[in-house]
Formats: structure tokens, C-alpha cells, sequence
């Protein structure tokens, strides 16, 4: 924990006393787990200092340390032929995570070891197998096994899946972003790739399509996926609800495009005890069920009373890990009660707010909405921060939807 909390505090005196706790010679297992954590650290305050002492961490017998040690000399950029040599040779152990070194090695830029990297490309693990399949295109230059990649994007294990989407990323194979968008993964690993394959600012700004791609990934509507699990018979609302608990992404979306086929006053007495028992405190499931209220329109009255407020909490809740219902919320509200999202603009502008991206893309996404509603101007005071807003795609979009409206 330690060495974990150091990443707050940058500076020499951290660098040298985490690189003395590499350099201390001991199996103890808590010593071994402390180290894992400093080499961690290390990489992340960016210390170029500590590549000889992450270097020796190569050579140790714990297989974790070893894995930290070579994502962590990718990250510092190392250069050290010894270091990629023994990365390298460390592909001939069974024992060691080959996914992790072969990135590292690609991230490297080690094009020595594109022989060694090649013959995973036949591996039966589609972890390995997809790494090396993109470290082989990141050496050579050459983009061939593409095909693999995507299909890897719809594979029944969701770690498999997230690993496609991070090996797509790491080929530079935009080509593939459209199998991207429609994988059974959470949003955040669609946008991810978004983003790092289309990058955007103000001095280059996205094109319609990539915007409608953006579209695409934050109103999340599951009928545009692809999933890979499906139902042989109608299951019941609650087993249902409980399937947006589900880790797996492909069944939390299954379920959710098929409770959106239910008669709503079918559906609010379940969703609502499931949200009061556990739903409000789940970060994944918090996020479908936002989503749930906002793509269904025909809750009534009563059921609305009690889904708005819910819906405000989660446009304003700090909590790092709901973060990503936050857009979510937006849009629902916005589809629900655009009155209501009018009113907490001033909020969510305001000097002291913290609003992620994605939030002020939902607005501007949501703005006609929100125009159509406005007797007073409130949104109109927005504007020029919208217009303006540092993110190439919040600005583009919101220019956009201006141009939609008039």
C-alpha cells in the first residue's frame, strides 16, 4: 500500500527509496509484493533512472515481478539491448505471461524479436495469439491476420474480447473500428479504441462519421451490438434484472435489449426493489439500469417521480467509480425530463465542477432537446462553452447539433 500511495508523491526522495526496495535482496513474499507494486510506481512517475534496477527484476523467480518489470521497461521507453534480449529469451518459459512480453517487446519497438513474437501468432490462448498477431504488424509494417483480430472481438469469453479491442488499438488497425463499435464489451473499451484510433482536438477536428461513431458509443442502445450470448426461451423480469449484474457485457446487453421489449408497468416494481437492494451501490449494474430509464419512455407517473431524482443523483454523484453513468444519466434525463437537466446546467458549469467529456458531449448531443424546453434561455448561456470546449469532439458535435436544429 505503500508503495502503491507514492504515486502521489513524485520526486526524487520517492524514486530513490522505491528503487532501494527493488535492489534488496529477499524472498519474502510481502517483500515480493511491495516490489511489484514499486516497479509499478516507478513507471508511472516516468523515473528513467530506475531501468537498470526494473531491468534486475526481470531475472527474479516470481512471475509477477517479472510481467510489472517488462510492461514497466516498455513504459520508460528502455533501450537496453540486454533487457530486450532477456525479455526475449523469456518467451521460451511456459511459465511466463507471453501476452505482457510480447507487448512490451512490441511497444519497444524491438524488431529482433519479431521471430520469436511470429510463432505465437499459431498460439491456442486468443490472448497470446492476438498479441502477436499485432506486434507482428507493429514490427514488420505489415497488416496481415487482421481478420483474426475481429473475430476475436466475438469470442464467448469476455477477457478475450477485451484483449481484441486492446490488440486492434495497439495494430493501429483503424480499418477495424467498425467491428469495434459493435462488440459486447463495457463502452469504455469502445471508446477507448475511438479515440486512440481518431484522435481530436480543437486544431484537428473530428469528421461526421467519426462523430457518428462517438454517437454511436454514448447512447449505447444494445440493438446496435453484436452479442455472442442469446436466449432459448422468454425468461422471466427477474432473472432479467439480475443479468445486469452480470460481468459479462454480452449478457448484461442480452438482457437489457430484452427488458426493453417489456411492458414498463411490468418492469418498475422489480427494477425498483433491485435498485434499493443492491443496483445503487454497483457500479456496473448502476449503469444499465440509468440506461434501462432513459431508453424506455412509457414509465408512468408514478414511476417517473421516483426514476428523476435517481437519474439527478447520477448526473452529479462524485464517485469515481459511477463516472461512467454520468453520460448515461444525460441522456436520459434529457429523453425523460429535458426541464430537469436544464436546470442542473448551471451546475454542471459551474467554475469549481469537474465534468468529464463524455458529460458535456451528451449535452451538446442532448441540445436540441434541451432548446426545444427552454423558455428563458438558460441553455443559450452555454453556448459559448460548449462551442468552444477544448475537446475536438464536445465542440464539433455541439456545432453539429446547431446546424441540425436550425
Amino acid at each position: 500500500m505503500a508503495a502503491a500511495h507514492l504515486i502521489n508523491c513524485p520526486g526524487v526522495e520517492t524514486e530513490k527509496v522505491l528503487i532501494s526496495l527493488l535492489e534488496k535482496d529477499s524472498s519474502e513474499q510481502a517483500v515480493l509484493i511491495a516490489k511489484r507494486k514499486a516497479v509499478d510506481t516507478l513507471a508511472r512517475l516516468q523515473c528513467s533512472s530506475a531501468i537498470p534496477a526494473i531491468g534486475q527484476c526481470l531475472f527474479s523467480r516470481d512471475t509477477y515481478l517479472v510481467e510489472n518489470a517488462a510492461w514497466a521497461l516498455s513504459q520508460l521507453h528502455c533501450s537496453s539491448q540486454k533487457l530486450q534480449d532477456q525479455m526475449i529469451a523469456l518467451l521460451d518459459d511456459p511459465s511466463q505471461n507471453h501476452r505482457i512480453l510480447i507487448q512490451s517487446l512490441a511497444g519497444l519497438n524491438a524488431v529482433q524479436a519479431l521471430d520469436s513474437i511470429s510463432r505465437f501468432q499459431q498460439d491456442p490462448s486468443p490472448g497470446v495469439k492476438g498479441a502477436a498477431i499485432s506486434a507482428a504488424v507493429t514490427l514488420s509494417g505489415k497488416a496481415s491476420n487482421l481478420d483474426v483480430l475481429a473475430e476475436h472481438l466475438f469470442l464467448p469469453n469476455q477477457m478475450d474480447r477485451q484483449c481484441a479491442v486492446q490488440d486492434i488499438i495497439d495494430a493501429k488497425a483503424d480499418s477495424l473500428l467498425p467491428q469495434v463499435l459493435k462488440a459486447p464489451v463495457s463502452p469504455v473499451f469502445r471508446m477507448r479504441a475511438l479515440r486512440l484510433l481518431f484522435p481530436a482536438d480543437q486544431s484537428e477536428q473530428p469528421s461526421r462519421q467519426v462523430l457518428d461513431w462517438v454517437d454511436l458509443v454514448i447512447q449505447d442502445d444494445p440493438l446496435q451490438l453484436e452479442l455472442v450470448h442469446q436466449y432459448d426461451q422468454d425468461p422471466a423480469i427477474d432473472f432479467l434484472v439480475a443479468e445486469l449484474f452480470n460481468p459479462d457485457f454480452s449478457r448484461c446487453y442480452l438482457a437489457l435489449r430484452t427488458l426493453l421489449l417489456k411492458p414498463a408497468e411490468c418492469l418498475f416494481s422489480v427494477l425498483q426493489e433491485a435498485w434499493k437492494r443492491e443496483a445503487h451501490n454497483d457500479y456496473g449494474a448502476h449503469y444499465f439500469f440509468v440506461r434501462l430509464f432513459g431508453l424506455k419512455p412509457s414509465w408512468a407517473p408514478t414511476a417517473r417521480d421516483w426514476i428523476i431524482p435517481l437519474l439527478v443523483d447520477a448526473v452529479t454523484n462524485p464517485r469515481p467509480q459511477f463516472l461512467k453513468s454520468c453520460h448515461a444519466a444525460v441522456l436520459s434525463l434529457a429523453a425523460l425530463e429535458p426541464c430537469v437537466l436544464l436546470e442542473l446546467l448551471p451546475g454542471l458549469f459551474n467554475g469549481s465542477a469537474r465534468v468529464g467529456w463524455e458529460v458535456r458531449y451528451a449535452i451538446a448531443l442532448a441540445s436540441p432537446l434541451l432548446k426545444a424546453v427552454d423558455k428563458s434561455g438558460v441553455a443559450d448561456q452555454f453556448n459559448q462553452h460548449l462551442l468552444a470546449d477544448p475537446d475536438g469532439f464536445v465542440s464539433r458535435r455541439f456545432g453539429l447539433s446547431i446546424d441540425n436544429a436550425s
